[in-house]
């Protein structure tokens, strides 16, 4: 007996997610992995729907801005229901773990619910969504940035790949930096296989030191594609303004 594919916005993945362990790991190395989220016609519908110009408010080029080589389009609202979707089911838990990193650094925390970020967001005068889809052909790759789209900044996001690595494109690794304090910085790769989910924060984490924890700058990047097309999907949790 076969089943039928996921092809709407439920996420089954979501509910074998072990979320003590990828606090664990986000903690130690900076970032984690999940089992894959999407199921590949899910990660087809997303690939398809990049060129749908409706469906998005904005089309970055990113050689015109120096920001590296491809593209990417950021969703209008209303979201599509399998972005609205994984952007709601997702916060909880990762709202969880952004609050007691919050109490670890002297930081405000986060409302519980997404609901609750969005109206915060507003409130900030960040009324626009920014999910996105990216696009990346041969020589094509990202500069190591941060996603800081105004005064409130949810601290953790998520990438979804959408392609297989080595049968849809080569390269294209996503690449981290932690910028320690008084200490060479430390990069870290992540290869992402179809469907599979990169949580990792936006521009900082709390490291433990001598004296107790204490902020760590972190940048994320895309390293150059060799061949074919890499596409992913990112959830970003606060809006822009």
């Amino acid at each position: 007996m076969t089943t039928s594919p996921t092809t709407t916005d439920e996420l089954p993945a979501l509910d074998r997610v072990d979320w003590d362990d990828l606090a664990a790991r986000l903690d130690r190395d900076g970032f984690a992995m999940t089992a894959p989220l999407l199921d590949p016609e899910q990660c087809r519908q997303m690939i398809d729907v990049f060129d749908d110009e409706d469906a998005f408010r904005s089309t970055i080029d990113m050689a015109r801005l120096s920001f590296g080589e491809g593209r990417y389009r950021y969703f209008a609202d209303p979201l599509p229901a399998l972005v609205q979707a994984l952007r709601t089911r997702l916060y909880p838990p990762l709202a969880r773990i952004a609050n007691r990193w919050a109490g670890l650094l002297g930081e405000d925390t986060f409302p519980e619910h997404h609901d609750g970020l969005v109206e915060a967001c507003a409130a900030a005068g960040q009324h626009k969504p920014t999910p996105l889809v990216l696009r990346y052909g041969p020589t094509g790759y990202n500069c190591l940035h941060q996603d800081v789209y105004g005064v409130l900044t949810f601290p953790l996001q998520v990438l979804v790949m959408l392609n297989t690595p080595d049968v849809d494109f080569t390269g294209g690794e996503s690449v981290f930096v932690e910028q320690r304090p008084r200490q060479q910085s430390r990069p870290m790769v992540a290869r992402p296989g179809l469907g599979q989910a990169v949580v990792f924060p936006v521009r900082h984490r709390p490291k433990q030191g001598s004296r107790g924890h204490h902020r760590v700058q972190m940048r994320h990047g895309v390293s150059a594609v060799h061949s074919g097309e890499r596409h992913v999907l990112g959830i970003i949790f606060h809006n822009a303004r």
